[in-house]
């Protein structure tokens, strides 16, 4: 039997067995904090330092806003799901989640490439950057691909709109995902499937072409600098960003290889997290730790708040 726009899905999450419920519920309700109070930290440190009111770090403190909406459009509810021993979710529901996790998800691959470029413009062209990267420039770019990201994710919502799906209707993971909730569907889903891949490869892989070309002139452009305190300078500029860059495209690049090479629902769970979680998780601790001012400004801020307690 096939129905339109069923009342509600189930998500079935990392694992049936409820010995391991509170465990699971401890874990991702410890990353969840984690998330919002580091991504919270460094948009405070940002903003209280003016030394920082820079376009590198406007940018960081959009990247970190951005993973803080990330992990929200997910974990919260799998955490209520726990609690209630609740596994549906509604149509409505499903759907706005699967809106949301698309939006934050491109709207990372488009920060991370304009962050790229922003290194670039830094490295190659430094007598030009105050000149080229204005601040209506900045905001130009963000909101750019904040629209972008939110085209893409209403096509894909309204993608599924047009599916009819079976009496089954359970999803072998914590949140709504756009190629599970396909597979569910009744109707012949060929063209979506490919539309899919089209979209995989024009937002993931057209800024991650960025990235790589704006590296390409950076790294030729530090390898003409003569003094070797120069060099490390400027690639210690560029360390924290490509960390960042390497932990998100990884963890991406190994939820796509693990789905294509293995049909086990749990380990299709298990490696969603690894970017949906993981990466907003890490990214306050990887520029905190490997950027000297931020790490600074973090430290003035905590000792501003603790002074206050």
């Amino acid at each position: 039997m096939e129905i339109r726009n069923q009342t509600e899905f189930l998500l079935l999450g990392l694992t049936d067995d409820p010995t391991l419920q509170p465990l699971i519920f401890s874990l991702f309700l410890s990353m969840y904090l984690v998330t919002i109070l580091g991504n919270l930290l460094i948009i405070l440190a940002v903003s209280s330092d003016p030394h920082l009111h820079t376009p590198m770090y406007f940018f960081l403190c959009s990247l970190s806003l951005n993973d803080i909406c990330f992990i929200t459009s997910t974990t919260p509810k799998m955490l209520l799901n726990i609690q209630t021993q609740d596994q549906s979710i509604t149509y409505t529901g499903c759907l706005s989640q699967v809106c949301f996790v698309i939006i934050f998800a491109v709207l990372e691959n488009f920060l991370l490439a304009v962050m790229a470029y922003d290194r670039y413009v830094a490295i190659c062209h430094p007598l030009s950057y105050t000149t080229i990267m204005n601040l209506c420039l900045c905001i130009l770019l963000v909101l750019t691909s904040l629209s972008i990201s939110t085209v893409d994710a209403l096509f894909d919502t309204l993608m599924i709109l047009r599916l009819s799906f079976c009496t089954v209707l359970e999803i072998p993971n914590f949140f709504c995902e756009l190629p599970q909730i396909i597979k569910l569907a009744c109707s012949d889903t060929l063209i979506d499937n490919i539309l899919i891949y089209v979209e995989t490869c024009i937002f993931a892989g057209l800024p991650l072409s960025g990235i790589i070309f704006s590296y390409i002139h950076i790294v030729s452009s530090i390898l003409r600098i003569p003094s070797s305190e120069g060099k490390h300078k400027a690639f210690s500029t560029c360390g924290s960003h490509l960390s960042v860059v390497s932990l998100f495209y990884g963890t991406a690049f190994g939820v796509y290889i693990n789905s294509a090479v293995t049909d086990s629902p749990g380990k299709t769970a298990v490696a969603s997290v690894m970017y949906t979680v993981v990466p907003p998780m890490l990214n306050p601790f990887i520029y905190s730790l490997r950027n000297r001012d931020m790490k600074e400004a973090v430290r003035k801020l905590i000792s501003r708040i603790a002074s206050l307690l």
